[in-house]
């Protein structure tokens, strides 16, 4: 998957607002090639070296559930950090859109056994849980929950200037 080495923040970015995603400052070009490609996207997001386009996954997927079904297979063929940022905001993904949509398709609980957590219906605890479970697999002392929270609330204000 060496053609994502290529992949630009700003083409990142152009692709995410293209798919209607404002997450990402920037993204006003009408580049409209990466979001017809969403393997490639989702690895590229997984693997790049900024933070915020990484912590884009989770929108993505809550926009794009369809987007799913592609993480499986993906998953083989990332090296273990990218393989743990795409299982862990995915799953956070996951259990935010059982807290907020009942959107069709809803997103199947792909690495809950991968990651060693068994959900419950709490969305919250669920977040707790993988947060905690993510802080353990990472080995760093970043607030999971705190990261996973600020991408839901920036998705939401998103979501609030597309209605506007």
């Amino acid at each position: 998957m060496n053609k994502t080495s290529s992949i630009t923040g700003d083409q990142l970015a152009n692709a995410l607002h293209v798919l209607g995603i404002n997450f990402i400052m920037g993204g006003k070009d009408n580049d409209e090639s990466l979001h017809k490609h969403p393997a490639r996207l989702i690895v590229a997001l997984a693997q790049s070296g900024e933070a915020r386009l990484r912590l884009s996954l989770i929108p993505l997927f809550l926009e794009h559930p369809e987007y799913a079904v592609h993480v499986q297979k993906l998953i083989k063929k990332l090296n273990l950090s990218a393989q743990l940022t795409l299982q862990c905001y995915y799953s956070a993904a996951v259990y935010l859109q059982k807290k907020y949509t009942a959107k069709s398709p809803t997103l199947p609980n792909h690495f809950s056994k991968d990651l060693n957590l068994t959900p419950v219906d709490d969305p919250e605890e669920n977040l707790r849980a993988l947060a905690q479970r993510h802080k353990e697999l990472s080995g760093s002392f970043v607030n999971w929950l705190a990261t996973y929270q600020h991408a839901e609330q920036i998705w939401q204000k998103g979501l609030e200037f597309q209605k506007r």
